[in-house]
Protein backbone atom coordinates (compact mmCIF):
# COMPACT_ATOMS: atom_id res chain seq x y z
CA UNK A 1 0.00 0.00 0.00
CA UNK A 2 2.78 2.68 1.00
CA UNK A 3 4.61 1.58 -2.17
CA UNK A 4 1.48 2.40 -4.38
CA UNK A 5 1.18 5.69 -2.25
CA UNK A 6 4.46 6.43 -2.85
CA UNK A 7 3.60 6.38 -6.93
CA UNK A 8 1.08 8.20 -6.98
CA UNK A 9 3.04 10.80 -5.42
CA UNK A 10 5.72 10.47 -7.47
CA UNK A 11 3.28 10.60 -10.55
CA UNK A 12 1.78 13.74 -9.09
CA UNK A 13 5.34 15.37 -8.86
CA UNK A 14 5.53 14.30 -12.53
CA UNK A 15 2.36 16.02 -13.81
CA UNK A 16 3.45 19.31 -12.03
CA UNK A 17 6.80 19.42 -13.57
CA UNK A 18 6.14 18.90 -17.12
CA UNK A 19 3.32 21.96 -16.79
CA UNK A 20 5.04 24.05 -15.58
CA UNK A 21 8.05 23.69 -17.73
CA UNK A 22 5.68 23.80 -20.37
CA UNK A 23 6.44 20.46 -21.45
CA UNK A 24 2.86 19.27 -21.83
CA UNK A 25 -0.50 20.94 -21.37
CA UNK A 26 -2.94 20.60 -18.28
CA UNK A 27 -5.09 19.05 -20.87
CA UNK A 28 -2.41 16.54 -21.93
CA UNK A 29 -2.02 15.58 -18.83
CA UNK A 30 -5.38 15.14 -17.69
CA UNK A 31 -5.79 12.87 -20.45
CA UNK A 32 -2.52 10.82 -19.33
CA UNK A 33 -4.37 10.46 -15.87
CA UNK A 34 -7.82 9.28 -17.50
CA UNK A 35 -5.44 6.68 -19.24
CA UNK A 36 -3.75 5.72 -15.94
CA UNK A 37 -7.03 5.12 -14.52
CA UNK A 38 -8.41 2.74 -17.10
CA UNK A 39 -5.23 0.64 -17.18
CA UNK A 40 -4.93 0.42 -13.37
CA UNK A 41 -7.00 -2.90 -12.36
CA UNK A 42 -5.61 -4.59 -15.64
CA UNK A 43 -2.54 -2.94 -16.92
CA UNK A 44 -1.48 -0.66 -14.06
CA UNK A 45 0.87 1.92 -15.48
CA UNK A 46 3.36 5.06 -14.41
CA UNK A 47 2.23 8.45 -15.79
CA UNK A 48 5.57 9.02 -17.19
CA UNK A 49 5.08 6.15 -19.22
CA UNK A 50 1.83 6.81 -20.58
CA UNK A 51 3.16 10.85 -21.61
CA UNK A 52 5.89 8.64 -23.24
CA UNK A 53 3.32 6.56 -25.48
CA UNK A 54 0.79 8.96 -26.67
CA UNK A 55 4.28 11.45 -27.51
CA UNK A 56 3.54 13.93 -25.40
CA UNK A 57 7.19 13.72 -24.55
CA UNK A 58 10.45 12.76 -25.42
CA UNK A 59 12.61 10.08 -23.77
CA UNK A 60 15.38 12.76 -23.10
CA UNK A 61 12.71 15.22 -21.60
CA UNK A 62 11.56 12.37 -19.36
CA UNK A 63 15.04 11.46 -18.28
CA UNK A 64 15.35 14.89 -16.90
CA UNK A 65 11.85 15.68 -15.52
CA UNK A 66 12.65 12.20 -13.47
CA UNK A 67 15.70 13.90 -12.01
CA UNK A 68 13.93 17.12 -10.68
CA UNK A 69 10.83 15.07 -9.54
CA UNK A 70 13.27 12.39 -7.69
CA UNK A 71 15.38 16.20 -6.30
CA UNK A 72 11.72 17.88 -5.38
CA UNK A 73 10.41 14.45 -3.69
CA UNK A 74 13.16 14.16 -1.34
CA UNK A 75 12.78 17.69 -0.38
CA UNK A 76 8.76 18.06 -0.48
CA UNK A 77 7.01 17.36 2.61
CA UNK A 78 10.06 17.91 4.65
CA UNK A 79 10.04 21.75 4.91
CA UNK A 80 6.92 22.10 6.98
CA UNK A 81 4.14 24.90 5.61
CA UNK A 82 5.91 24.25 2.24
CA UNK A 83 4.68 22.41 -0.66
CA UNK A 84 7.53 21.93 -3.32
CA UNK A 85 6.15 22.83 -7.10
CA UNK A 86 9.20 22.03 -8.73
CA UNK A 87 13.17 23.00 -9.25
CA UNK A 88 14.19 26.09 -10.69
CA UNK A 89 17.72 25.81 -11.12
CA UNK A 90 21.18 24.73 -9.22
CA UNK A 91 24.19 26.28 -8.61
CA UNK A 92 27.78 25.42 -7.00
CA UNK A 93 26.01 26.06 -3.40
CA UNK A 94 22.42 25.76 -3.29
CA UNK A 95 19.66 24.40 -5.60
CA UNK A 96 16.25 26.19 -5.77
CA UNK A 97 12.89 25.28 -5.89
CA UNK A 98 9.08 26.78 -6.91
CA UNK A 99 7.17 25.64 -3.50
CA UNK A 100 3.70 27.32 -1.88
CA UNK A 101 3.69 28.72 1.08
CA UNK A 102 0.09 26.54 2.66
CA UNK A 103 -0.36 29.53 5.21
CA UNK A 104 -0.83 32.18 2.95
CA UNK A 105 -1.38 30.12 -0.13
CA UNK A 106 1.90 32.58 -2.17
CA UNK A 107 4.30 31.15 -4.25
CA UNK A 108 7.88 31.53 -2.95
CA UNK A 109 11.35 30.02 -3.97
CA UNK A 110 13.41 27.67 -1.49
CA UNK A 111 16.96 27.54 -1.76
CA UNK A 112 17.79 24.44 -0.23
CA UNK A 113 21.86 23.68 0.99
CA UNK A 114 22.85 20.42 -0.70
CA UNK A 115 23.28 17.01 1.25
CA UNK A 116 26.97 17.24 0.09
CA UNK A 117 27.74 20.35 2.49
CA UNK A 118 25.32 19.43 5.40
CA UNK A 119 28.66 18.31 7.32
CA UNK A 120 30.67 21.45 6.73
CA UNK A 121 29.79 23.63 9.31
CA UNK A 122 31.54 26.78 7.15
CA UNK A 123 28.96 25.91 4.14
CA UNK A 124 26.07 26.29 6.88
CA UNK A 125 27.29 29.33 8.72
CA UNK A 126 27.26 30.95 4.92
CA UNK A 127 24.07 29.89 4.01
CA UNK A 128 22.38 30.81 7.65
CA UNK A 129 24.33 34.04 7.01
CA UNK A 130 22.90 34.82 3.29
CA UNK A 131 19.52 34.16 5.24
CA UNK A 132 19.66 36.44 7.97
CA UNK A 133 21.80 39.62 5.72
CA UNK A 134 18.76 39.11 3.43
CA UNK A 135 16.19 39.70 6.25
CA UNK A 136 18.06 43.24 7.23
CA UNK A 137 17.13 44.46 3.74
CA UNK A 138 13.61 45.53 2.64
CA UNK A 139 13.25 47.51 -0.70
CA UNK A 140 11.15 47.00 -3.35
CA UNK A 141 14.04 46.32 -5.83
CA UNK A 142 15.85 43.40 -3.52
CA UNK A 143 14.35 39.90 -3.56
CA UNK A 144 12.48 39.54 -0.02
CA UNK A 145 14.02 37.01 2.29
CA UNK A 146 10.59 35.07 4.17
CA UNK A 147 12.43 32.57 6.17
CA UNK A 148 15.79 30.36 6.93
CA UNK A 149 15.54 27.22 8.86
CA UNK A 150 16.52 23.67 9.31
CA UNK A 151 14.79 20.21 9.43
CA UNK A 152 15.63 16.74 9.51
CA UNK A 153 19.08 17.96 8.39
CA UNK A 154 18.18 19.98 5.46
CA UNK A 155 18.58 23.53 5.50
CA UNK A 156 16.38 25.71 3.59
CA UNK A 157 16.04 29.51 3.06
CA UNK A 158 12.65 30.52 1.64
CA UNK A 159 12.33 34.10 -0.22
CA UNK A 160 10.16 35.95 -2.68
CA UNK A 161 9.29 34.09 -6.17
CA UNK A 162 9.99 36.73 -8.83
CA UNK A 163 8.32 35.20 -12.06
CA UNK A 164 10.07 36.82 -14.75
CA UNK A 165 13.59 36.61 -16.33
CA UNK A 166 16.90 37.30 -15.21
CA UNK A 167 19.39 40.02 -17.23
CA UNK A 168 21.58 37.63 -18.32
CA UNK A 169 18.90 35.72 -19.87
CA UNK A 170 18.79 38.45 -22.33
CA UNK A 171 22.12 39.05 -22.79
CA UNK A 172 22.86 35.89 -23.76
CA UNK A 173 20.88 35.75 -26.55
CA UNK A 174 22.50 38.97 -28.01
CA UNK A 175 20.71 41.71 -26.68
CA UNK A 176 22.09 45.40 -26.77
CA UNK A 177 20.06 47.48 -24.82
CA UNK A 178 19.13 50.97 -25.99
CA UNK A 179 20.37 54.17 -24.14
CA UNK A 180 16.71 54.74 -22.12
CA UNK A 181 15.85 50.90 -21.06
CA UNK A 182 19.37 50.01 -19.56
CA UNK A 183 18.82 53.51 -17.49
CA UNK A 184 15.90 52.70 -16.07
CA UNK A 185 17.24 49.31 -15.00
CA UNK A 186 20.10 50.53 -13.70
CA UNK A 187 18.57 53.08 -11.64
CA UNK A 188 16.25 50.77 -10.00
CA UNK A 189 19.63 48.54 -9.03
CA UNK A 190 21.46 51.56 -8.00
CA UNK A 191 18.48 52.41 -5.36
CA UNK A 192 18.77 48.90 -4.61
CA UNK A 193 22.29 48.92 -3.29
CA UNK A 194 22.17 52.52 -1.92
CA UNK A 195 19.50 51.05 0.29
CA UNK A 196 21.82 48.31 1.06
CA UNK A 197 24.77 50.44 1.80
CA UNK A 198 22.83 52.62 3.82
CA UNK A 199 22.74 49.89 6.15
CA UNK A 200 26.38 49.13 6.12
CA UNK A 201 25.94 46.07 3.54
CA UNK A 202 27.72 45.71 0.70
CA UNK A 203 26.88 42.86 -2.24
CA UNK A 204 29.79 41.83 -3.84
CA UNK A 205 28.76 40.04 -7.00
CA UNK A 206 26.32 42.36 -8.24
CA UNK A 207 26.33 40.82 -12.22
CA UNK A 208 23.24 39.80 -14.76
CA UNK A 209 22.61 36.41 -13.42
CA UNK A 210 22.08 38.07 -10.30
CA UNK A 211 19.60 40.99 -11.83
CA UNK A 212 15.86 39.66 -12.22
CA UNK A 213 12.87 41.34 -14.02
CA UNK A 214 9.48 40.58 -13.22
CA UNK A 215 6.76 40.53 -15.33
CA UNK A 216 5.75 44.21 -14.76
CA UNK A 217 9.13 45.29 -15.27
CA UNK A 218 10.20 45.41 -11.82
CA UNK A 219 14.24 45.09 -11.43
CA UNK A 220 14.90 42.46 -8.23
CA UNK A 221 18.49 42.36 -6.71
CA UNK A 222 18.90 38.90 -5.72
CA UNK A 223 21.68 36.29 -4.19
CA UNK A 224 23.02 37.82 -1.32
CA UNK A 225 25.39 34.71 -0.72
CA UNK A 226 28.48 36.50 -0.94
CA UNK A 227 27.14 39.85 0.55
CA UNK A 228 29.33 41.77 3.73
CA UNK A 229 28.83 43.73 6.31
CA UNK A 230 31.56 46.26 5.97
CA UNK A 231 31.84 46.06 10.25
CA UNK A 232 32.35 42.51 9.88
CA UNK A 233 36.51 43.20 10.18
CA UNK A 234 36.56 39.30 11.25
CA UNK A 235 35.56 37.79 8.20
CA UNK A 236 37.64 40.73 6.11
CA UNK A 237 40.23 39.29 7.85
CA UNK A 238 39.39 35.67 6.81
CA UNK A 239 39.29 36.76 3.66
CA UNK A 240 41.76 38.48 3.34
CA UNK A 241 44.01 37.87 -0.04
CA UNK A 242 41.12 36.28 -1.69
CA UNK A 243 39.65 37.30 -4.78
CA UNK A 244 35.29 36.85 -4.43
CA UNK A 245 33.63 38.17 -7.07
CA UNK A 246 32.24 36.95 -11.13
CA UNK A 247 35.74 37.51 -13.24
CA UNK A 248 34.10 39.75 -15.95
CA UNK A 249 32.37 42.40 -13.09
CA UNK A 250 34.36 42.42 -10.00
CA UNK A 251 36.29 45.54 -9.26
CA UNK A 252 40.05 45.98 -8.48
CA UNK A 253 40.07 45.60 -5.22
CA UNK A 254 38.20 42.60 -4.38
CA UNK A 255 40.52 40.92 -6.94
CA UNK A 256 43.22 42.03 -4.72
CA UNK A 257 41.27 40.47 -1.51
CA UNK A 258 41.89 44.24 -0.01
CA UNK A 259 40.27 44.22 3.99
CA UNK A 260 38.54 47.36 3.55
CA UNK A 261 36.13 46.57 0.84
CA UNK A 262 33.39 48.69 0.56
CA UNK A 263 30.38 50.00 -1.91
CA UNK A 264 32.73 51.42 -4.29
CA UNK A 265 33.37 47.63 -5.33
CA UNK A 266 29.07 47.64 -5.55
CA UNK A 267 29.32 50.72 -7.96
CA UNK A 268 32.14 49.50 -10.04
CA UNK A 269 30.22 46.49 -10.66
CA UNK A 270 27.26 48.08 -11.86
CA UNK A 271 29.27 49.79 -13.93
CA UNK A 272 30.49 46.59 -15.61
CA UNK A 273 26.86 45.14 -15.87
CA UNK A 274 25.58 48.60 -17.56
CA UNK A 275 28.62 48.57 -19.63
CA UNK A 276 27.57 45.37 -20.93
CA UNK A 277 23.91 45.89 -21.30
CA UNK A 278 24.80 48.94 -23.48
CA UNK A 279 28.06 47.53 -25.62
CA UNK A 280 26.54 43.92 -25.60
CA UNK A 281 30.14 42.81 -24.50
CA UNK A 282 31.91 42.62 -21.63
CA UNK A 283 33.95 44.97 -20.24
CA UNK A 284 37.21 42.32 -20.46
CA UNK A 285 37.36 39.74 -22.39
CA UNK A 286 40.09 36.85 -21.86
CA UNK A 287 40.26 32.91 -22.54
CA UNK A 288 40.74 32.11 -18.31
CA UNK A 289 39.19 33.88 -15.08
CA UNK A 290 42.82 34.60 -14.17
CA UNK A 291 43.77 36.60 -17.48
CA UNK A 292 39.96 38.75 -17.20
CA UNK A 293 41.08 39.68 -13.67
CA UNK A 294 44.38 40.65 -14.93
CA UNK A 295 42.79 43.24 -17.53
CA UNK A 296 40.52 44.71 -14.96
CA UNK A 297 43.86 45.32 -12.72
CA UNK A 298 45.84 46.68 -15.70
CA UNK A 299 44.01 47.46 -18.67
CA UNK A 300 42.97 50.78 -20.24
CA UNK A 301 38.73 50.67 -20.74
CA UNK A 302 37.31 51.57 -24.08
CA UNK A 303 34.88 53.95 -23.69
CA UNK A 304 30.91 52.54 -24.53
CA UNK A 305 30.57 55.19 -27.13
CA UNK A 306 33.60 54.13 -28.91
CA UNK A 307 31.77 50.67 -29.27
CA UNK A 308 28.39 51.52 -29.32
CA UNK A 309 28.22 55.10 -31.31
CA UNK A 310 24.91 55.08 -30.61
CA UNK A 311 25.49 56.18 -27.14
CA UNK A 312 25.47 59.71 -26.00
CA UNK A 313 28.69 61.02 -23.91
CA UNK A 314 27.31 61.22 -21.11
CA UNK A 315 26.62 57.81 -20.33
CA UNK A 316 30.04 56.89 -21.46
CA UNK A 317 31.68 59.32 -19.39
CA UNK A 318 29.03 57.76 -15.96
CA UNK A 319 30.67 54.85 -16.73
CA UNK A 320 33.47 55.33 -16.86
CA UNK A 321 33.96 57.37 -13.52
CA UNK A 322 31.79 53.88 -12.14
CA UNK A 323 34.78 51.89 -13.27
CA UNK A 324 38.21 53.91 -12.54
CA UNK A 325 40.44 51.27 -11.51
CA UNK A 326 41.27 53.45 -8.68
CA UNK A 327 38.61 53.93 -6.39
CA UNK A 328 39.49 57.14 -4.56
CA UNK A 329 38.56 58.24 -8.09
CA UNK A 330 35.17 56.53 -8.66
CA UNK A 331 32.25 57.96 -7.44
CA UNK A 332 32.49 57.70 -3.66
CA UNK A 333 28.51 56.31 -3.22
CA UNK A 334 25.33 55.88 -5.07
CA UNK A 335 23.86 59.08 -3.91
CA UNK A 336 26.45 60.61 -6.31
CA UNK A 337 25.87 57.83 -8.99
CA UNK A 338 21.96 58.47 -9.01
CA UNK A 339 21.92 62.27 -9.99
CA UNK A 340 24.47 61.83 -13.17
CA UNK A 341 22.09 58.75 -14.42
CA UNK A 342 18.74 60.57 -13.91
CA UNK A 343 20.49 63.62 -15.73
CA UNK A 344 21.30 61.62 -18.63
CA UNK A 345 18.07 59.58 -18.85
CA UNK A 346 16.52 63.20 -19.02
CA UNK A 347 19.24 64.42 -21.82
CA UNK A 348 21.09 66.52 -19.40
CA UNK A 349 25.16 66.47 -18.50
CA UNK A 350 25.58 64.18 -15.71
CA UNK A 351 27.74 66.92 -13.79
CA UNK A 352 29.90 65.07 -11.12
CA UNK A 353 31.46 63.00 -14.22
CA UNK A 354 31.70 66.35 -16.20
CA UNK A 355 33.89 67.47 -13.81
CA UNK A 356 36.11 65.05 -13.60
CA UNK A 357 36.38 64.59 -17.75
CA UNK A 358 37.13 68.35 -17.75
CA UNK A 359 39.40 68.16 -15.00
CA UNK A 360 41.72 65.75 -16.86
CA UNK A 361 41.35 67.63 -19.69
CA UNK A 362 42.78 70.63 -17.67
CA UNK A 363 45.13 68.49 -16.13
CA UNK A 364 46.33 67.00 -19.65
CA UNK A 365 46.68 70.98 -20.94
CA UNK A 366 48.56 72.10 -18.06
CA UNK A 367 50.97 69.39 -18.54
CA UNK A 368 51.43 69.68 -22.44
CA UNK A 369 52.19 73.76 -21.85
CA UNK A 370 54.76 72.82 -19.22
CA UNK A 371 58.43 73.74 -19.49
CA UNK A 372 59.87 70.28 -19.79
CA UNK A 373 63.21 70.05 -17.57
CA UNK A 374 66.28 68.77 -19.34
CA UNK A 375 69.66 67.80 -18.82
CA UNK A 376 73.35 67.84 -19.72
CA UNK A 377 73.46 65.19 -22.59
CA UNK A 378 69.80 65.49 -23.56
CA UNK A 379 68.23 66.61 -26.65
CA UNK A 380 67.99 70.11 -26.83
CA UNK A 381 70.08 71.18 -23.50
CA UNK A 382 72.53 74.30 -23.42
CA UNK A 383 74.66 75.02 -20.61
CA UNK A 384 73.35 78.08 -19.04
CA UNK A 385 76.47 80.55 -19.84
CA UNK A 386 75.65 80.08 -23.60
CA UNK A 387 71.66 81.08 -22.72
CA UNK A 388 72.94 84.03 -20.91
CA UNK A 389 75.09 85.24 -24.17
CA UNK A 390 72.21 84.40 -26.16
CA UNK A 391 69.89 86.48 -24.49
CA UNK A 392 72.90 89.75 -24.11
CA UNK A 393 73.01 88.87 -27.93
CA UNK A 394 69.25 89.71 -28.37
CA UNK A 395 68.81 92.40 -26.55
CA UNK A 396 71.71 94.37 -27.90
CA UNK A 397 70.60 93.67 -31.71
CA UNK A 398 66.86 95.02 -30.57
CA UNK A 399 68.87 97.99 -28.88
CA UNK A 400 70.73 98.78 -32.90
CA UNK A 401 67.69 98.21 -34.52
CA UNK A 402 65.76 100.95 -32.14
CA UNK A 403 69.01 103.49 -32.97
CA UNK A 404 69.01 102.93 -36.41
CA UNK A 405 65.05 103.99 -36.96
CA UNK A 406 65.35 106.78 -34.57
CA UNK A 407 68.31 108.20 -37.23
CA UNK A 408 66.13 107.28 -40.10
CA UNK A 409 63.18 109.31 -39.10
CA UNK A 410 65.40 112.44 -38.06
CA UNK A 411 66.55 112.24 -41.13
CA UNK A 412 63.03 112.36 -42.71
CA UNK A 413 61.94 115.11 -40.54
CA UNK A 414 64.42 117.46 -42.14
Amino acid sequence: MAKSSDTTNFDTIIGRIVIDRNLCTEDEVKLAREEQKSRSATEPATLERILLEKRFMTKSQAMRVREVARESKDSSGQIPGYKVLGKLGSGAMAVVYKAKQLSLDRVVAVKVLPKKFVQKSDYVERFYKEGRIAAKLNHNNIVQAIDVGEVGGLYYFVMEYVEGKTLYDDLSKGKVFDEPEALEIILQLAGALAHAHSLGLIHRDVKPKNIMINKDGVVKLADMGLARETSDIKAAKHEQGKAFGTPYYIAPEQIRGLVDIDGRADIYALGATLFHMVTGRVPFEASTPAEVMKKHLKESLIPPDHINTALSAGISEVIEVMMTKDRDDRYKTLEEVIPDLEAVAEGRPPMLAHQRFNLEALEELQQGAAIEQIGPGAKGYYPEEVVTKWKIGVFVLGAIVVILLLVILMQLMK
